[in-house]
């Protein structure tokens, strides 16, 4: 398939699709006219990556996932390499939370050390 048609079937954009063929996520050929072309493995993959990118995990984290992006990541028992990879981004997600919570506070501080009204939240 094309990667338009590739796009089309999983929500990807033909960019993206791109991006991740760059970081040897995918992979294709090229036809004798030079266009990409992607075997039909290629639809669960690229769903595979995008459920993981849903979940917070960066391009480098799926990278740990490559031997089981071709089946059903999302119902597959959990590795301890993925286990591991997810836990640390979590610590990652959670620490910049922190960190913007943090100057949100004391953004609201000031605005209100200056007689101004901060919306809770």
């Amino acid at each position: 398939m094309l990667i338009g048609e590739l796009a089309a079937a999983t929500g990807a954009t033909p960019r993206a699709l791109r991006h991740y063929e760059r970081h040897g996520l995918i992979d294709s050929r090229r036809a004798h006219n030079g266009y990409r072309v992607y075997d039909a493995r290629s639809v669960g993959r690229v769903r595979n990556i995008r459920h993981l990118l849903a979940a917070g995990l960066t391009l480098d984290d799926v990278r740990t996932f490559l031997p089981c992006l071709d089946g059903d990541v999302a119902a597959a028992a959990p590795a301890p390499a993925g286990v591991r990879v997810a836990l640390d981004r979590l610590a990652v997600l959670d620490a910049r939370i922190a960190a913007q919570t943090a100057v949100r506070d004391r953004l609201a501080a000031a605005l209100r050390a200056a007689g101004t009204a901060v919306p809770n939240g």
